[in-house]
Order: structure tokens, then sequence, then C-alpha cells
């Protein structure tokens, strides 16, 4: 069990932590509040009271979600630009949309809230003020607080964090809105047609609005005032007077402690991995500001390490910029040439191992911000975070998914740090705040860009200060079969963190007016009626609170034994072509048998089904429904009903638009064909069936969409024909036409008894479910020592020595050898290893090892720029080439021989380099593929 506490060892520049009590993890509690997919890329979120927030979205949408409901509704949408066309006209998606939010102080009164937005129509952004009322957002109420211009030729950084102080100010965070330079480095080019790749421009700028926090007063007519204090006096020429801070790149999230008034943020750097001639290596930074203040860039970064003067249309690299004397003299600023001295940063850390902040660790890097913790801002209940935390800045990090608690000594200055929660993950996590009653929530964004995502959540996370009751496990067994039946109760897993002495009692009632009260653990109960019984635990502690947990259990019909037996081919994986020798049997105690003929072979229904890429054969088995419909497509059906589909469309009837049958008749399922039906799922469609149009869900993610055409095409006759197959035979696991051969298979059998008197039938199925050889590294049973990161690209990270990864009850038959793909990144610093193949255990018997991972040396930009040039000499055909086509080109392959094993093992891969630095990344694994031998790969 982790505990939470300053240690000594995590401390920056030797200074030892304060002896505190530490604090449990168990005493905190972390939920996810909204459901999958019910989030469209979430941006910012901002309390209107204490158990109503106010979510935005960035292509526009404007969601209240009542926690102690768990309700989302849709409350508005903004007119927003998504979209960045450059100077040849070509467009991608932007950074742009609905960037932030944030109630007024006095919402309870006024019903104000801000938000930063892109001009649908104008390259600008828009700070307005809108009232809410109603659960409606009034568009028509909008007054335009402070606009600034906003180039849209190319990417990127756009800000949009904002805070209220105790004084009514509003702080903003303005992103630079600059061009990321191929080099990573930073962005001085002065060249006549480049002004979007200086940041000279704006960040540097004295009297442009971007890349600075700004703070100023919003007043009742929706103006602004100057408040007093801003870097640059109101009058001082070539200045805005808004500024309150300036260099920055892309802050985030800000915050203020509400005791000293000192201002913390996220600050988002440049990609080099490695220093070079024009200055140093990329870092994030997690800063801190005590007042108004310059902080460096584009002229420096971290703790103010320098960049080079260099000089683009000369391709020279001049001297390094002088903190004493900071003069910005590009022909694009138009503001002061002589800046203030730079402030340093608070905490800055590169992709690859940070000496001076090991506990960052080495990754893909994007710092978003967080709260500080003070008690005083919360009502004194046991549900507050406990004095440990006091005064601790609570910073999450976007794509390493770990909160950090930082310690800050009297001055103000960095005093240490340690992780929070650490078995927590909090991937993608683009906005993190306290809410009124004292809890901490983490708003995530989700692993892909520029799309709906099923893990974008708002989550909470729960303090208990107080006694805390009893975990409470129960269970039976069995909890079904023929008269009399006698049942063992079991309590097994209960527990109570205080380490309380607990009481046990159960209850046992029933429709036919059975009632039975016991004590004890683990007792035995017989029942002797027919009937449905309810068995309810409630567990007491020494401090009179409890918990309970209930079950049913079906007395006077067995349920059935439904089996399938593969004696030949191996039972884990699928391989096309490979044959499966089968048998299927049923026993019911009332019914009879299969064998015998007692139970007829067409009462039994089976399936052996390929199951398409994107579909975990492995995860449908384990969460099936007792149910003669098909699982493979049930989800697809199930958003469908939960959605508005059915006002207009009906599975086999003709309503205002066609049936699903005749939809699934026209479209047969190519992938062109299924990727238009969801686009039109989407954005909407008009004239495909007539004169009324489909109406589009924008806020639907695509995979969700692409779930509800898989079984509209499903019911397509040709489609969903389902094999006859016998009870008894071979079965080839061949690919059906049109498929690729990365899915799965899933064999199932299932019957459904025919019941006993009042007691209602019970079903029982057997799935084989037969994966994949290519195993994803993130979906493993077993870790330790491992790291994922989601965005932008997901990477899954083994981050210390003997770290290892393993899987469950695997069949070795008829396979030859394993190949791990996997890399040690030279830019996130990974110091490799080998990787160990075991049985059973990570120190179980060692099957072979893979040679030493290595550092490979990629040029990713060079061999993008490559691959897209073949793309389009050979006619744009496919995808355009990307980061993830690059990596695939140069992964490496190691191989280990595992023929001389067999049978079922849980199997280990467990990485192993004693060099390895704390945090350090060892290598990153991207997927394990079991290889067949000869017989099975026919």
């Amino acid at each position: 069990m982790a505990l939470l506490g300053l240690q000594a060892s995590s401390c920056g520049e030797g200074e030892a932590a304060a002896e505190i009590d530490p604090v449990e993890d168990n005493r905190f509690t972390t939920s996810v509040l909204t459901d999958a997919g019910g989030l469209d890329e979430p941006m910012a979120f901002t309390f209107i009271d204490e158990d109503n927030v106010l979510l935005v979205e960035r292509k526009g949408g404007v969601k209240a979600f009542n926690i102690a409901e768990r309700d989302m509704r849709r409350v508005g949408h903004i007119a927003v630009n998504t979209i960045y066309t450059d100077k040849a006209g070509k467009s991608r998606v932007a950074e742009e949309g609905l960037m932030g939010v944030i109630a007024d102080p006095k919402f309870a009164e006024n019903h104000w809230v801000y938000l930063l937005y892109a001009d649908p129509d104008t390259a600008k952004h828009v700070l307005a003020r809108f009232e809410l009322r109603d659960d409606s957002l009034y568009t028509e109420s909008r007054k335009i607080v402070l606009e600034y211009p906003a180039q849209r030729q190319v990417c990127c950084h756009t800000g949009g964090g904002m805070v209220f102080d105790a004084d009514g100010n509003l702080y903003l965070t303005t992103g630079n809105n600059t061009a990321n330079p191929p080099s990573g480095t930073s962005n001085l080019d002065e060249r006549p047609g480049e002004e979007t790749a200086d940041d000279q421009r704006t960040a540097g700028n004295t009297n442009d609005l971007r890349g600075k926090i700004l703070r100023i007063h919003p007043e009742a007519d929706g103006s602004y005032t100057i408040p007093a204090g801003n870097l640059f006096p109101k009058g001082t020429e070539k200045t805005r007077p808004e500024i309150y801070t300036m260099g920055h790149r892309n802050p985030w999230r800000v915050s203020l402690d509400s005791k000293t008034g000192y201002m913390y943020w996220g600050e988002v750097g440049p990609d080099a991995a490695e220093d070079g001639p024009r200055g140093p290596r990329g870092y994030d930074e997690f800063n801190r500001a005590k007042g108004p203040g310059f902080f460096g860039w584009p002229y420096f970064i971290g703790d103010n390490i320098p960049y080079a003067d260099f000089d683009y249309a000369t391709d020279s690299v001049g001297t390094l910029f002088d903190t004493t004397r900071v003069i910005n003299d590009s022909p694009n600023n138009t503001g002061l040439a002589e800046l203030p001295e730079p402030q340093p940063a608070f905490i800055w850390y590169p992709y690859s191992f940070s000496e001076t902040f090991p506990l960052m660790g080495s990754a893909g890097r994007s710092a978003t911000g967080g709260p500080i913790f003070r008690q005083a801002d919360f009502p004194d209940t046991d549900r507050r975070f406990p004095a440990y935390f006091e005064g601790k800045w609570l910073m999450v990090e976007f794509m390493r998914g770990w909160i950090m608690a930082v310690d800050i000594n009297e001055n103000g200055d960095y005093a240490g740090m340690e992780p929070f929660l650490p078995d927590e993950n909090f991937s993608s996590a683009i906005d993190m705040q306290f809410g009124p009653n004292g809890n901490l929530y983490v708003l995530e964004y989700g692993s892909a860009w520029f799309q709906g995502n099923e893990n974008a959540h708002l989550k909470q996370i729960v303090y208990n200060g107080g006694n805390r009751p009893p975990v409470v496990y129960a269970s039976a067994d069995p909890v079904a079969g023929a008269l009399p039946l006698e049942v063992r109760l079991f309590s097994e897993g209960t527990q109570d963190y205080d380490g309380d002495a607990l009481s046990y009692d159960w209850q046992i009632t029933a429709d036919n007016g059975y009632r039975e009260e016991i004590s004890g653990a683990n007792p035995t109960v017989q029942f002797d009626q027919e009937g449905t019984y309810t068995a309810t635990l409630t567990v007491t502690d020494s401090e009179g609170n409890t918990g309970t947990e209930s079950f049913s259990i079906l007395a006077g019909n067995a349920p059935p034994v439904v089996d399938i037996v593969i004696s030949g081919g191996n039972q884990s994986f699928y391989f096309p072509g490979s044959e499966l020798d089968y048998t299927i049997s049923v026993e019911d105690q009332e019914d009879g048998s299969l064998e015998q003929g007692q139970i007829a072979k067409d009462a039994v229904a089976i399936n052996f089904d390929y199951a398409p890429e994107g579909y975990d054969p492995i995860e449908i088995a384990q969460n099936h429904r007792s149910s003669d419909e098909w699982v493979l497509y049930a989800k697809g059906k199930e958003l469908i009903d939960a959605n508005d589909c059915l006002s207009c469309h009906r599975v086999d009837v003709k309503s205002v638009g066609p049936s699903y049958l005749q939809v699934a008749d026209r479209y047969r399922g190519t992938p062109e064909e299924k990727q238009m039906l969801v686009t039109n799922i989407l954005q909407g469609s008009v004239g495909k069936w007539g004169d009324h149009g489909m109406s589009a869900h924008p806020d639907l993610p695509e995979r969700q969409a692409r779930l509800m055409v898989d079984y509209i095409l499903s019911l397509d006759d040709a489609a969903a024909e389902k094999q006859e197959l016998p009870l008894r035979g071979t079965f080839v696991t061949n690919t059906p036409p049109g498929e690729n051969g990365k899915g799965g298979y899933l064999l199932r059998a299932a019957y459904t008894d025919r019941g006993t008197g009042q007691l209602r039938p019970l079903t029982a199925e057997k799935i084989i479910a037969l994966r994949n050889p290519i195993l994803d590294v993130e979906r493993n049973d077993a870790a330790k020592g491992t790291q994922l990161t989601t965005t932008p690209g997901r990477s899954f990270n083994v981050v210390e020595d003997g770290g290892y990864i393993g899987y469950n009850n695997l069949d070795l038959t008829g396979i030859s050898e394993v190949i791990i793909h996997a890399e040690a990144s030279k830019r996130s610093g990974a110091a490799g290893g080998v990787i160990e193949v075991r049985l059973d255990a990570p120190d179980g018997t060692l099957l072979g090892t893979t040679e030493s991972v290595e550092s490979v040396e990629i040029n990713f930009g060079a061999e993008v720029a490559k691959l897209r040039a073949e793309w389009e000499a050979g006619g744009k055909k496919g995808p355009e080439p990307g980061y993830r086509e690059v990596r695939d080109k140069f992964r490496r392959e190691y191989t280990v021989p595992v023929a001389e094993a067999s049978g079922r093992h849980n199997i280990f891969f467990v990485v192993k380099n004693p060099a390895a630095r704390q945090g350090q990344i060892l290598v990153q694994l991207q997927d394990i593929v079991f290889k067949p031998g000869d017989r099975l790969s026919r």
C-alpha cells in the first residue's frame, strides 16, 4: 500500500523534507463520473455551483453535468473555427475551437459565464460573456469582452486557461500562435513571408496579447478595466496593459494560491530531443509567478537556458542570448525592443530522464497544470483534503498520466515533490480543479487528437478522513441448483482499512415468505423449497459503520453445463486456415443430456464466428450475455437504441428514413461504403433516400458510429448468415472474404433449459476466445514497472529494471517462436535492456532472452517527408503516411524460440537493465507476436 509522504530523496537541491504524517492512498476514492463517449474533445470545465459543472468541447459544444445525479445535458453550442488553411490552400484540423470557460464569481446572482473561442468568420480569438439560465446558454446575451487576432495558416497553441482572484480580476492564458520549427528549437525566423514562424512577433512582443497571461477586471457592462500592478503601466508606449506575464510558448491551465496570490501554470515546450548548435533540447515547464514578469520565450527555456540568435536567411548560428540584456530586434516586433529580465522556470523537464527532477520520469511530455490546496478554501469536513496537503501544488501531466504533489516553502520556492495516487492513471488530463465541496476533479480529453474518445471523462477524487466503512464482498457456491440445495455463503475479500473488528450478518429472503438471519463470516444454508432467494451480507465495524452487498440464489433448478472440448489445434490463438477438432456437450440435471437425446440438437445455439479487427474476443467472452442473439454486434444495437435513431428508422419497416434492412441491402460493407455510412451519421446527409435529410450527430464519437454501422450491415442476409455446425467435427478457422485477418475467432455454444415449476429458465454457455496472435501490450493481465502515455500517440514503456507484463493461460501448443517488437528511443533517453520470456511467474522458468534492445536514432521529419513524397508520386493511394508509418518501417524484431514448451502457461516478458536510473524508460514495447509452427500455419 503506497503512502503519501515526503521523502528526502524526492526533494530538490538536497533539501530535507519535513516530518509530516503520511496519508494512505486508500483514503482516496477515484471514480469516473461521465459515461464513455459522453464527451467529444472536452477542453475545460468550471463549477457553477456545488453540484453542477459546465464543460466545453473543442468543436463548440457546451454541456452541463450534475455530479450527484450523474446527468449530462447539452445546454448550448458556440459556432467556432476548427480549420487551418495554409498559403497553398491546403486545410488541416486546427487546435482552435472552443478553448476555455469560467463562471463569474457571482454566478449565483448574475448567471454569467465567460468563454474563449476562435471566431468562425474572422481570424481572431474572442473572450465573451454569456448568460446561462435554466440549462440554456443564451447566445443572444453575448458581450464581447476582449479579442485579439490569430493567424490560421499554421498550427499551433491557443491557451484558454482562466481563473478569477479574490478581487474579481480575471487571468487568461493565450498561446503563441506560431509554427513549430522542424528543428524543435526556438521560433526566430525573421525572413519576409515567414512571420508565422517568428515568436518575437507574439510571445516576445510587449504590444501583442499572444503568448501571454493576461489580467483584466471584467465590468458589468461587458467591458473591462486594467487592475493596478500588471507588467506595463497603462499608457506605456508600445505595450498592452492587459499583460501580466509574457514570454510564453503554450501556457495551459492557470491557478492561483488563495493565500499568497502566487500564480501557477503548466507550459508546453518545443520538441528538440538533444542540445544542438541553435540551443538546448526542449523542456516543458510547470511555472510559478510571484508577480508580473517575463518568462523568457523565445530566447530562453527552463532555468533560463539560452538559445542562439539563429539567422534563417544565412543559415548561420549567432551568439547566445544574454539574460542581462534581452533585445527583440525582429522586424516583426511592434513592441519595445528591450525586454524585462527573464525569470527562470519553476520546474522544467525534457523527454528523457531529468537529473534535477527525477520523479518526472521520461516519455512524451505535455504540462497541464493544476490547483494549489488551501484548507481554508473549503468547508471543514472529513471530505476535505487533510492538512498534509496544505500549500502543495497538485499538478497533472497530460501525456505521462501522473499527478505530482509539489511542496513549496515559505518563500514560495520549490522544496520537493512526490507522486499523488501513483497507482492511478490520469492520461490526457486537460484540466484539474478542486470543486466547492473540496473534492478534486480531473477532466480527461482522451487518447486521440481531434476526435471524440471513449476515454474522455470527468473523474472525481474523494478523500475520506473519518472512519472508513467496511468494503464488502459477498458470494456463494453454488448460486443455483436442484432441491435440496445446500449453499455455502462467503465473505472473502471483505476488508476494513482502519483495522476495526468486524461482525457479519446475513439475511436470506424470498417472495415465498422465507426469511432467515444468520451470523458468521462464511455460514452454510440449506433450501428445501423452490424459489428465488436474495442473500444480503451486512458487515459492521466497531465504530458502527456498515457496508452491504446482495445477490440472488435460485433453488429448484440446476443450471445447464455446456462445454466445447478442443482436441486438436491451439486453444488460445487464431491462425488462418488452422483446423480445430471439437466436441460440444450439454448436460442438465432436469432436462437430461444432449448425448442421450433428451436435449434436441436444435435447442443448442452454436456460433463459430470471426471477430473483425477492433473487436476484442477476450473482452467479448468475459462480458458476454446469456442470449441467443450473437454478441458481436450487441454494442452497436445498444448505441442505436440509446440515440435518436429510432425516431426516423426501424429495423424492418420504412419510416421517415429507410429501414436498417434496406440500408444493409444497398451497402454490402466494403471499407468505402462503411466509412461513408459512418460519415453520414456524424455529419448528416440529404437526398440519398428521398427529400428528408438525416440529422448530424457531431457529438457522437466516430468509434461508436462505426459500431452502429457494423450492426446495421450485419442485418444483411449474406453478412448475417450463420453456419450450420455439427456437435462434433473439425472446424477450419478461415478468414472471411473482405477481412484482413487481424481479428480473432469466437467459438460459442449455449443452451437455455426448460425451467422448473415457477422458476425462470437458466442459460449457460461456453465461449472459447481465439485471440489474434499479435498481442496488444496494453491489454496485459499483469504488469509491474510500466508506464502508458496516450497522446499524441500511444506509447507503452517499461520504466524499471525487472519491470514486466504478463498474459494468463496462453496455449503454447504448436507455437515455434515469440517475436517482440520493441525500441529504445534516443529521444526519450531510453536505457535499453534485454527481454526475458518466462513461464508461470516473473522469475519462473526462462524460455529465452532477446538480444539487447538498443537505442536507434531516426530522423522522423526526414523520413516522414520521404514517405509522403513516395505517397504523392504513387497517386496518393491509401492514408497519408506520418509518424506511425515511419515507426513501423524502422521497428525492430526480437525473436525468442519457444518450441520446447507446450500446454497452457502464464507467460511473462521481463525487461532487465540494472544500469537504468530511477524513472528512466528502458524500452517501449509495441506488440508481441506468437508464431505457429508448420503444422498450425497451413
